[in-house]
């Protein structure tokens, strides 16, 4: 319950951050895609999630952290207890002091976060020519239009138009605030090779990824639907019988 409220409190914080860049300038609409957790009765793919995780690593990571995630989570993406443990060995973590009071790097246990691949802040904006990349935690709530944007945003690079002053060291994208962001296009056609045989196009590897952050955001989204599910099953029954005692009580009075 604790965690849920964090995240909560966490998105609508980055939310309000957030809130004047998307202001910025004319930017175009990201169009509706079909999720499947899209509706009253929505759930993840889990294959989605699975690709999307996949991308995140050998692409995103690289630069985005996701430190309110750990790996122990991606157990509800549909990876195995013992694939959890080879994933989470994949990365690096700080830890210590050691007995010399040093702090040292190991691999990664299901029970870490996803670690920053930058030590801090400024060398994160040293390694990006002064920009800060997110994390992505939380991205899919803290924006709006959510995983629309996040799919639209990176597959929305294109040649800046004619008149365009593009800045120097930006690119122009479509969907961006302003249209000129730091971050070059991340996607290229076949940039991973996914494990089930799907064609890794920019706009499949783009959908994918945008599910899985999707998922990191809320993690319980399914639940969540599922208790609403059981809500109004028992809102319906406590009404037919609110109704049906009421006529008992009243009946004599007719």
């Amino acid at each position: 319950m604790k965690t849920t409220m964090m995240r909560t409190i966490l998105a609508a914080m980055a939310i309000g951050f957030a809130a004047p860049a998307l202001a910025a300038g004319d930017t175009a609409t990201p169009p509706a895609q079909k999720w499947s957790f899209n509706g009253p009765f929505g759930t993840y793919d889990r294959a989605e999630l699975q690709r999307g995780y996949q991308v995140y690593k050998e692409v995103c990571a690289a630069c985005h952290a996701m430190k309110y995630v750990a790996f122990r989570n991606l157990r509800d993406v549909g990876f195995s207890e013992a694939e959890v443990k080879a994933l989470a060995a994949t990365f690096e973590v700080n830890d210590g002091p050691n007995d010399q009071g040093e702090m040292f790097k190991r691999p990664g246990l299901p029970s870490d976060k996803f670690p920053s691949p930058f030590p801090n802040e400024k060398a994160a904006r040293a390694s990006n020519g002064g920009a800060y990349p997110l994390d992505l935690s939380l991205i899919a709530k803290a924006r709006a239009h959510g995983p629309d944007y996040i799919r639209a945003l990176l597959t929305g690079y294109k040649d800046a138009p004619a008149g365009f002053t593009l800045g120097e060291g930006l690119n122009y994208n479509e969907y961006f605030a302003g249209h000129q962001i730091a971050m070059p296009q991340p996607l290229n056609a076949d940039q991973v090779t996914y494990a089930d045989g799907t064609k890794a196009s920019v706009e499949q590897m783009a959908h994918d990824v945008s599910s899985f952050l999707m998922w990191a955001a809320e993690p319980k989204l399914e639940d969540r639907k599922r208790m609403g599910f059981k809500v109004m099953i028992f809102l319906v029954v406590l009404t037919g019988l609110f109704f049906a005692a009421k006529k008992r009580i009243w009946a004599k009075l007719h």
